[in-house]
C-alpha cells in the first residue's frame, strides 16, 4: 500500500471519532497493550511527560516541548486531533512522521490491527510510541485523547504528570460534574511520580490531593507557583510578565501562541518545566525556556490558537470547542476593536450547545455552517437552536462557503471569528 492506501485502510477499518463520535471510544487498556507488545513496547524505551486536561493540554505539550527542544533533548510530541495532515499527530523536534514510516508501521503490524481491532486513536498512539522508540528520543511530551484512567496512552510511566484544568467536556463518558471528571484525569497520576496541576478549582482540588496522596506523588498546583502579572499583545506573539508565587522573582517571557488564555496554560508549563529540572532528572535553563516559548508555535507546529488569517478585515479563527474554551475566546473577542463582527461557527451533533451558545456575542452576524464529517450538526438545525439564545443570522451548508459568505459582507473595519468546532478551523487552514 502507498501512504494514502494506508489512510483509507486506517479511516475505514477502524472506528475514528470524528466521523462516528461515541461509537469509536474504546475503554480500557487491553488493546494497546497488545499493539506494544507486537513492538516490543517501545514506550519502555524513552522517557515522557504526561498531559489531561479539559482545555490548554495542546498548548501546555507545545510549550513544554518546545522548551526541551531548545535545551537540545531530542524530543518527541503526540497530540490529537490533526488539523490538516494525519502525520501532525507525531513529531520529534517539529519533524512529523514521514508518508513512508506511517506505511511501514501499518504493515509491520497489520495482522495485529485485523486480529485486536484496536480504534483510530489507538493504532495512533501505538504508531507514535514505536515512532518515537526508532527515532530514539530522549523524552516524550504525551498528550492524553480523552480523560486520562482508561485513555490508550495511559500505559506510559512518565517523569511527570500534568493537568491543565477541569472543565465540562465529553460528560458522557468522563462523568457529568467536575468532581467526576477530575476523577477521570486523576487517572494518569502516577505511584511516586510528581504530578502538575494547572488550577486549583474549588470542585476539583480535593480530588488531586487525594489521588496524590494515595500513590505518594508529590503535587504542586500552578496557579499557586506562578502568577501572570501583566500580558502585552504584539502582532504575532505576546509578552507576560510572570511573577513567582514562592520567593517574589519577577520576570518575562515571550511566547508565540497567541490568545488570553495562555496566561493558564503559561504558569503550567514553568511549572512542569521547573519539576523536570529537578526530580525530573533533566536540565533546562532559562534561557532554554525563554527560547522554547517564544518558538512554541514555529517549532513545533501548533495551529488554530487565536491564529490571524487576515487584516482588513481582520479574520481569526480558534480551535475552543467547549464550555470554558468558547468562554475564553468570547472574552478575547470583547477585548478587540472593529466595526462590525462575523461569526463563522459550526459544532458537532454531540455537543451540549446549552453550555456554549449562551457564551457567545450576541451583536454579531452568524454564519452557521458545518463540517464535512458526519458528526457535524446541521447548519440549520444549529441556526434553529441558536435562534433560542439571540443569535441571528444565515445558513451556508460549507465552511469555505461560510468564510468567502463573511468575507463577502465585511468591510476592512469589521472582524470574522471562525470556530465552534476544531473540525471547522481545520478546514479553512
Amino acid at each position: 500500500m502507498d501512504y494514502r492506501q494506508t489512510l483509507d485502510f486506517l479511516y475505514r477499518s477502524l472506528p475514528v471519532f470524528q466521523d462516528v463520535g461515541g461509537s469509536a471510544y474504546k475503554a480500557g487498556l487491553d488493546r494497546i497493550v497488545a499493539l506494544e507488545e507486537a513492538s516490543g513496547v517501545p514506550h519502555r524505551r524513552f522517557r515522557s511527560v504526561h498531559v489531561a486536561g479539559t482545555n490548554g493540554k495542546g498548548s501546555v505539550s507545545h510549550l513544554i516541548a518546545s522548551a526541551l527542544s531548545a535545551a537540545g533533548y531530542r524530543t518527541g510530541l503526540f497530540t490529537s486531533p490533526h488539523l490538516k495532515d494525519f502525520r501532525e499527530r507525531m513529531r520529534v523536534d517539529g519533524e512529523t512522521i514521514s508518508e513512508r514510516e506511517v506505511v511501514e508501521y501499518v504493515e509491520r503490524n497489520r495482522e495485529t490491527i485485523g486480529r485486536v481491532q484496536p480504534s483510530f486513536f489507538e493504532i495512533t498512539t501505538a504508531m507514535a510510541f514505536d515512532h518515537f522508540a526508532r527515532r530514539e528520543v530522549d523524552v516524550a511530551v504525551v498528550e492524553v485523547g480523552m480523560g486520562g484512567r482508561l485513555d490508550s496512552t495511559n500505559v506510559i510511566r512518565p517523569l511527570l504528570s500534568v493537568i491543565t484544568n477541569i472543565g465540562y467536556d465529553h460528560t458522557q463518558f468522563l462523568g457529568d460534574t467536575l468532581g467526576r471528571i477530575a476523577g477521570e484525569k486523576a487517572g494518569i497520576i502516577k505511584e511516586d511520580t510528581p504530578v502538575v496541576v494547572g488550577e486549583s478549582q474549588v470542585e476539583t482540588k480535593l480530588v488531586f490531593i487525594e489521588r496524590a496522596k494515595a500513590l505518594r506523588a508529590p503535587i504542586l498546583f500552578a496557579d499557586q507557583t506562578y502568577r501572570v502579572a501583566d500580558q502585552r499583545f504584539l502582532p504575532d506573539s505576546q509578552r507576560l510578565g510572570i511573577e513567582s508565587l514562592l520567593d517574589g522573582n519577577r520576570f518575562e517571557v515571550e511566547c508565540d501562541l497567541q490568545g488570553i488564555y495562555q496566561r493558564l496554560n503559561v504558569p503550567t508549563a514553568l511549572t512542569a518545566l521547573d519539576v523536570l529540572n529537578g526530580s525530573g532528572g533533566l536540565r533546562i535553563a532559562p534561557q532554554d525556556v525563554r527560547r522554547g516559548f517564544a518558538s512554541a508555535a514555529r517549532a513545533t507546529g501548533l495551529r488554530g490558537r487565536w491564529e490571524r488569517l487576515g487584516e482588513r478585515p481582520f479574520v481569526v479563527c480558534d480551535t475552543g470547542h467547549n464550555e470554558s474554551g468558547i468562554a475564553e475566546v468570547a472574552a478575547q473577542i470583547a477585548r478587540q476593536t472593529y466595526r462590525k463582527l462575523y461569526m463563522v461557527v459550526g459544532f458537532v451533533e454531540d455537543k451540549d450547545l446549552s453550555r456554549v451558545l449562551p457564551l457567545l456575542p450576541r451583536q454579531a452576524h452568524y454564519v452557521f455552517t458545518k463540517a464535512g464529517i458526519r458528526r457535524a450538526l446541521d447548519e440549520r438545525e444549529l441556526a434553529r437552536r441558536a435562534a433560542g439564545y439571540g443569535l441571528q443570522g444565515e445558513c451556508v451548508p460549507t465552511v469555505n462557503e461560510a468564510l468567502a459568505r463573511a468575507r463577502e459582507l465585511a468591510g476592512p473595519e469589521d472582524m470574522i471569528f471562525i470556530g465552534g468546532s476544531t473540525y471547522v478551523v481545520a478546514e479553512v487552514l
